[in-house]
């Protein structure tokens, strides 16, 4: 009986082997395994009952036998209206559409456009992120503040605005008609949340840089695990701008400054959260583009996911009563609720440039932007918030944005080569 609380109280210093910071050493309760056991638990109790519902109507052939008024929504929810389609080209979004016959100045003021929205949209929204999860609100001369732990919470704000936006572009604007069964949006909102919660949580035990570099290589897994169960083929340059990634991160986290402080230190946590973050995101762009096969917008997508995911978040914070304790917490800080708010804005209109950035100039000039965005966040969560950057750890973010770059131009010449590809020559399968 007295086991149990004395084992949970040591698990956060067991678990991780480092000497926690003394801001998230509270209770065992703050301990990030912990959490993100209560909330899969959360999620379990909203998707085994909905497991158990999908598998009953199936098995009683609902479809052909079912009446009444909640007919059309268990269709849809469970069997769908029409059959896939055939797959796209680019296995994730509807072919892009070719530019009209338009000036030179249009379409740079429309390409300026994009890269200020994707980089006004997520700079602003990695600065609010370390921010909210790093420093302390209401702190006085004499009050040290309190910091914003639940990330979850984070999650649903994210998650309801995008919902929101999304559900209205989808009313005003005319889409497909939606055929996928509404069930399988929840594979990858689930595995979209816990990414995301990883993501937020990780910011607790490592610096914002070390994250930044963490995303863009993880291209690396990827590749490892085509090699290992897919018996994927790559080019040499592949292999080649892998390595290159390899050693820029490994440079970067081998780096020491003097006065580099706690919240920049790398530790067992940190890594072992982000290395959550990439195997969660790695499946919901491939479940994603699985569920393409069915006739969609990425817009419907977007709608589809933030459905679901609304319901588990909320549906989890409001059984740990962490709901009402975050809504108090925005009441008693109302810095934080700005920042909060603003978070989501950049998040959802950065999907939506996300969409027209691709349908508008294609994966590569995206890729681009994007790449030098992680760049441009670095050096903004250097200036803000003081990290310390040195001068091989300097070299080795240099490295990594050159093999993303030289990964990029490869990868555009390969799919031009591919075009003139006789019909019956398929190219190398590629990452």
């Amino acid at each position: 009986r007295f086991c149990l609380p004395l084992v949970l109280a040591f698990l956060p210093t067991m678990a991780t082997g480092e000497e926690m910071v003394p801001a998230l050493q509270d209770s065992w309760g703050d301990f990030w395994l912990f959490r993100f056991f209560v909330n899969a638990a959360g999620y379990a109790s909203i998707v085994v009952p909905g497991f158990l519902l999908i598998q009953y109507f199936k098995r009683r052939n609902y479809l052909e036998t079912g009446r009444g008024i909640c007919f059309p929504v268990i269709k849809s929810c469970v069997f769908g209206s029409e059959v896939k389609a055939a797959h796209q080209d680019d296995g994730s979004l509807p072919p892009r559409a070719e530019p009209t016959e338009s000036s030179t100045a249009r379409q740079i003021f429309k390409l300026l456009f994009c890269a200020a929205g994707l980089q006004a949209s997520y700079l602003t929204w990695g600065v609010l992120q370390e921010r909210v999860m790093t420093r302390t609100y209401g702190a006085t001369e004499t009050d040290p503040g309190e910091k914003f732990k639940d990330s979850q919470f984070l999650v649903f704000m994210n998650r309801i605005l995008a919902f929101t936006v999304a559900g209205l572009y989808c009313a005003l604007t005319k889409q497909p008609r939606h055929g996928a069964p509404m069930y399988k949006y929840s594979f990858a909102s689930l595995s979209n949340i816990l990414s995301s919660w990883c993501q937020y949580e990780a910011l607790k035990y490592i610096s914002f840089p070390t994250q930044v570099l963490a995303k863009a290589s993880k291209v690396i897994p990827v590749m490892m695990m085509g090699k290992l169960v897919s018996r994927k083929s790559y080019e040499y340059w592949e292999y080649l701008t892998a390595a290159l990634i390899s050693v820029g991160v490994s440079m970067f986290l081998l780096s020491s400054a003097p006065n580099r402080t706690v919240s920049t230190v790398t530790t067992f946590s940190g890594v072992v959260l982000l290395a959550g973050y990439i195997i969660f995101d790695s499946f919901t762009s491939n479940w994603q583009d699985a569920l393409f096969t069915y006739k969609m917008s990425p817009v419907q997508m977007m709608f589809g996911v933030n459905v679901f995911s609304c319901l588990f978040t909320v549906g989890s914070l409001l059984e740990q009563g962490a709901l009402l304790e975050s809504l108090r917490f925005m009441a008693r800080h109302s810095e934080f609720t700005a920042h909060a708010v603003l978070l989501s804005v950049c998040s959802a209109c950065g999907q939506l440039f996300i969409f027209y950035t691709i349908n508008q100039f294609g994966a590569a000039v995206f890729t681009i932007i994007m790449t030098l965005r992680q760049a441009f966040a670095i050096l903004l969560s250097c200036l803000i918030y003081g990290h310390t950057v040195t001068v091989v750890g300097g070299l080795g973010i240099a490295v990594v944005f050159m093999a993303l770059f030289l990964r990029v131009y490869a990868r555009s010449r390969m799919k031009k080569r591919s075009k003139k590809l006789p019909p019956g020559e398929t190219p190398v399968q590629k990452v």
